[in-house]
């Protein structure tokens, strides 16, 4: 039986291209919301979830620091995606005859040169690929979309304009999820490696401060930090974290022990192998 990786959005979507780059061998399976993909893999109706977690224009995606410690999910991978948006319309238009750019409001916001030169009124949709589909089905040269390459192949678009997005750098963070299991040793994860943990301070005067200090007196990268409120209370925050390696690693293993000192709850979301971009980035910095 064939394996099956959930994402959210239509086929077409950044995410479906995420899915299909880093398991082509797997039944991608298009979801409504992100609460759908992670109740389609926690139900067993998926086995992987591929999920956008943070971009390097736009920032953290929303709703998703909450879903994920909530889930009870496992993150098991990461996957670096390059964002392009090509300009698509139905066969026959042309860029000077059209009047309207529909697209997600994101996408809209990192093409905004196009937008302008081409003189289009920009119109937000719902999804990026979605609204390839539509402009598909409303068959009017007067309305492009501004999609992913993938979606002018779906949708049977022609590409007007390629890798139209201001910012050729655009990148997306993905994390792959799974129903919880053991986590790796370091033994079956040999290569670099990233741990993702959840953590909520103690309300103690410079907690946050002394709960941290531990990775940098133990030399150990924090390469994400967020944080974010536990329902309507103000005093009550929750911290989101990436640090370089794994928790067998000794230097690792002493900065989680100073962490829990000073800390009311600690969870580990998943320890994978870092994926071969961030590698890479690190090598060229």
């Amino acid at each position: 039986m064939t394996q099956k990786i959930a994402y959210q959005g239509e086929p077409g979507a950044n995410s479906h291209i995420a899915c299909k780059q880093m398991f082509p061998e797997l039944e991608s399976v298009p979801c409504a919301s992100f609460e759908d993909v992670f109740e389609l893999v926690s139900s067993g109706g998926a086995d992987l979830a591929m999920i956008p977690i943070e971009n390097s224009i736009a920032g953290r995606v929303a709703d998703i620091h909450i879903l994920l410690p909530e889930s009870r999910l496992q993150i098991v991978g990461e996957f670096f995606l390059p964002i392009h948006f090509d300009l698509l319309g139905i066969p026959g238009s042309t860029i000077e005859a059209a009047t309207e750019v529909h697209s997600h409001i994101h996408a809209l916001g990192q093409c905004r040169r196009l937008i302008r030169e081409a003189r289009l009124r920009p119109v937000i949709a719902g999804d990026t690929a979605g609204s390839a589909r539509e402009v598909r089905e409303w068959n009017d040269p007067a309305k492009l979309s501004l999609a992913p390459p993938l979606a002018a192949q779906i949708y049977g678009l022609e590409v007007l304009a390629s890798r139209v997005e201001d910012d050729p750098s655009n990148t997306t963070r993905f994390v792959v999820l799974a129903r919880e299991a053991e986590l790796p040793t370091r033994d079956e994860l040999p290569g670099p490696a990233v741990t993702s943990f959840v953590f909520r301070v103690r309300n103690v005067p410079s907690a946050l401060y002394k709960a941290l200090g531990g990775f940098a007196t133990n030399g150990v990268n924090m390469t994400r930090l967020e944080s974010y409120m536990v329902g309507n209370e103000f005093a009550a925050t929750m911290f989101m974290a990436d640090v370089e390696g794994h928790p067998g690693d000794l230097p690792l293993q002493l900065a989680l022990e100073e962490l829990e000192f000073f800390t009311a709850e600690v969870r580990i979301l998943g320890v994978y192998a870092a994926a071969e971009f961030r590698t890479r980035q690190a090598a060229s910095s």
